[in-house]
C-alpha cells in the first residue's frame, strides 16, 4: 500500500540554498519519527543553474518520485520553469512565491492556491544578512508543526564552519519564518516511527563496501558517483584503509586491480563514461580472476548526456561491454537502504568467485536521501580456498566448482605467472586450444554453478500478471502493482538484484503461473526486456514498459499502460 504522503518542491538557482533547506527539513522530520525522501535535482550547470529539493514525506519506506506536488515553493519562476516536466501541480496544490512576480502560464492555468509573500523583505527584516532559504525553512517547519528550535539546532550544526554572524542570520531567518501565520492546510503523514537512519544511496553503498571488507579505493571524480568516494574517504581512514584519487578512470581501475592482486579487497566507483573507459581493464580482472568491485551510478547518456539526472541506460555495457567471452557479475540495489546489502553482497561474491562485479545504481538512488529503518547487512561469506601445499601451486587449477586457491604476492610456495594473456593452470601464457577452452569454461562454471540463494530477486504478490524490473524502477513498479490491485488486477512483482548470471530457472519458476509479463525500466532501448528475451524462452506474453530519463518513472502511468494492454 502506498499510504498517505505529502510532497513538497523547493526550487531556485543553484547556490541559493534550496538543497540545504530540503535537507534540514527532512532531518527535522526524521527526528520526530517521520519517513521521507529527498531528491536533489540540478541543471547541467549545477551552480548558477536551476536547483530543486523534491521531498516526499510518507508513512512507509517504499520511495518513489511524487506524481504531483502538494506544495511548491518557488524562489523564482525562471528556475521553476526548467523543472516543469518533473514538478506537476493540481488545482488543490499550494504555491508559495515571491510577491509581485508574474505566475508562469503552466501554474496560473491550473489555478492552484497561491500564497504571494514578500520573501526577500521578510528575510531582510529578520536580520540584515537574512537568508531567504532559511526563512522558507521556517515557513515550512511551521506548516508541518516542526519544533522551531530543532530547525535552528540542525541549521547551526550544518553551518558550523561558517562565521558566527552567518549562523546568527540563519537562525533569525528560521525563527521569522516559523512565526508567520499562513492560511495553508496540509495533511501531513503520521509520525512516531523508530529505528531512524538518514542516508543517501551513495552513502549506503560506501557503508556496505566498508562493512564487506573493502580497504582500498581508487577513483576519478564523476557525477553522480563522487559522493560515494567522498564518504568512503573518511570511512577508510577509520578502518585503516586508503583512497587514492587517480588521474583518470583508466588509472583508477588499474590501481584497483593492482591492489586486489596484492591481496587487499578493492573497489572503485564511477558513472557511464567512466565505466566505458574501464571496460578493457575489467576484462583483465576477469581473465586473471582478480576480485574487484566496480560501483556504477547511472546517469543520462550517451556521451556526456545528462550528468545530473537519472537513467538506467548502462545495463547493456555492464552486461556486454567487455571484449571476448568474459563472464562476470552484475548486480543492482533495489533502493537506497538496499545499497548497503547489495554492495556488500557484490564485494563478497567478487571475493568468493575471484572475478569482477559491476553494481548498477543510478542518480535517483545515489543522490537521493531517505529516512529508513536500519538497513539489512550482508553476512560474511565462506572463507576463501587455501592452498594445501601438496605439490606445485596451480593458480588456475581446474576444479569441480571452477574456483581455485587465490594467492597474493609474498605467499610462500605459491609462485605463478600473472598476466592478461590466456594461460594454463599454472598461469603460463598459452595459445593452445585446449587451455583456452578449459579456462573459458572454468570462468563460466564458477559463476553459473554457484548457489546464490534467495537474494537474486525480491518477489512480492501473486496473480496472472507479473511486472519485472531492477534498480530504482523497482519502487515505481511495486507502487504500480498496488494500483493495479485496487483495480482488481492481481499482480506480482519481481525486482531483480542479480542480473548476471541471470537466475533463469528461478525466474521461470516464479513466473510459472503467470500469463502476462511486463518489463519495467528507465531507458529508451528496452535493454532489460531484450536481455531477458535473449536469456530465456518465455511461454508468457512479454511486454515492455520503457521510458528514458530524466523524469523518474510514474507509477500511475505504468499501471494505466498495463491496464490498457490487458483490456485490449
Amino acid at each position: 500500500m502506498v499510504g498517505k504522503h505529502l510532497s513538497i518542491a523547493i526550487t531556485g538557482a543553484g547556490g541559493a540554498g534550496v538543497i540545504s533547506c530540503g535537507e534540514l527539513l527532512l532531518q527535522a522530520w526524521a527526528r520526530l519519527g517521520g519517513r521521507g525522501l529527498l531528491r536533489k535535482a540540478y541543471g547541467p550547470q549545477i551552480r548558477g543553474g536551476e536547483s530543486a529539493a523534491l521531498l516526499k514525506l510518507t508513512e512507509n519506506e517504499r520511495y518513489t518520485a511524487a506524481e504531483h506536488y502538494d506544495l511548491v515553493v518557488a524562489l523564482d519562476w525562471d528556475n521553476f520553469s526548467r523543472f516543469e516536466d518533473e514538478i506537476k501541480l493540481r488545482p488543490d496544490s499550494w504555491v508559495i512565491c515571491q510577491e509581485g512576480e508574474a505566475l508562469p502560464a503552466a501554474v496560473s492555468d491550473l489555478q492552484p492556491h497561491i500564497l504571494s509573500l514578500p520573501l526577500a523583505e521578510l528575510a531582510q527584516a529578520s536580520h540584515p544578512d537574512g537568508r531567504i532559504n532559511m526563512l522558507v525553512l521556517g515557513l515550512l517547519g511551521g506548516l508541518l508543526d516542526l519544533p522551531g528550535e530543532s530547525l535552528c539546532e540542525l541549521a547551526q550544526q550544518k553551518l558550523a564552519l561558517k562565521a558566527v554572524a552567518y549562523r546568527e542570520a540563519a537562525v533569525a531567518s528560521i525563527r521569522s519564518g516559523c512565526a508567520q501565520q499562513l492560511d495553508c492546510k496540509l495533511d501531513r503523514p503520521a509520525l512516531g516511527q523508530t529505528g531512524t537512519w538518514y542516508l543517501s544511496g551513495n552513502q549506503a553503498a560506501g557503508l556496505g563496501a566498508l562493512e564487506a571488507g573493502i580497504r582500498f579505493v581508487a577513483a576519478y571524480p564523476i557525477t553522480p558517483a563522487s559522493d560515494v568516494l567522498e564518504w568512503m574517504a573518511g570511512g577508510l581512514e577509520q578502518v585503516g584503509g586508503q583512497l587514492v584519487q587517480a588521474e583518470d578512470e583508466l588509472a583508477a581501475i588499474n590501481m584497483t586491480i593492482g591492489a586486489a592482486f596484492g591481496g587487499v579487497p578493492s573497489f572503485t566507483a564511477t558513472s557511464g563514461p567512466g565505466l566505458a573507459l574501464m571496460s578493457e581493464s575489467v576484462g583483465l580482472a576477469v581473465a586473471s580472476e582478480t576480485p574487484v568491485t566496480v560501483f556504477n551510478v547511472m546517469r543520462g547518456g550517451p556521451s556526456t548526456g545528462i550528468p545530473t539526472k537519472s537513467e538506467q541506460s548502462d545495463l547493456n555495457i555492464a552486461l556486454h561491454g567487455l571484449h571476448g567471452d568474459a563472464p562476470h557479475l552484475v548486480l543492482a540495489p533495489l533502493d537506497i537502504a538496499d545499497c548497503v546489502f547489495t554492495t556488500g553482497w557484490a564485494v563478497h561474491l567478487a571475493q568468493q568467485l575471484q572475478t569482477a562485479a559491476i553494481v548498477l545504481s543510478d542518480q535517483f538512488i545515489g543522490q537521493s536521501t531517505a529516512v529508513v529503518s536500519e538497513p539489512r547487512r550482508c553476512a560474511n561469506p565462506t572463507d576463501s580456498l587455501a592452498f594445501a601445499g601438496d605439490g606445485d601451486y596451480l593458480r588456475y587449477k581446474l576444479t569441480d566448482t571452477g574456483i581455485s586457491t587465490l594467492a597474493s604476492p609474498g605467499d610462500a610456495d605459491q609462485r605463478f605467472t600473472a598476466d592478461g594473456l590466456e594461460h594454463n593452470e599454472k598461469g603460463t601464457p598459452s595459445a593452445k586450444h585446449s587451455d583456452h577452452q578449459q579456462q573459458l569454461q572454468k570462468r563460466q562454471d564458477k559463476l553459473e554453478q554457484f548457489v546464490y540463494g534467495e537474494d537474486w530477486a525480491q518477489v512480492e504478490g501473486s496473480g496472472a500478471v507479473a511486472l519485472i524490473s531492477f534498480g530504482s524502477s523497482s519502487a515505481a513498479m511495486a507502487e504500480a502493482a498496488g494500483q493495479l490491485q485496487e483495480r482488481g488486477i492481481a499482480t506480482r512483482t519481481v525486482a531483480l538484484r542479480l542480473l548476471a548470471p541471470l537466475q533463469a530457472d528461478a525466474l521461470a519458476q516464479v513466473l510459472d503461473d503467470c500469463e502476462q509479463v511486463f518489463v519495467v525500466e528507465q531507458n529508451h532501448g528496452k535493454q532489460l526486456y531484450h536481455y531477458l528475451r535473449g536469456q530465456m524462452d518465455f511461454r508468457q506474453t512479454l511486454h515492455s514498459y520503457a521510458m528514458a530519463g530524466p523524469v523518474p518513472l510514474n507509477a500511475g502511468q505504468i499501471a494505466q499502460t498495463v491496464a490498457e494492454v490487458l483490456a485490449a
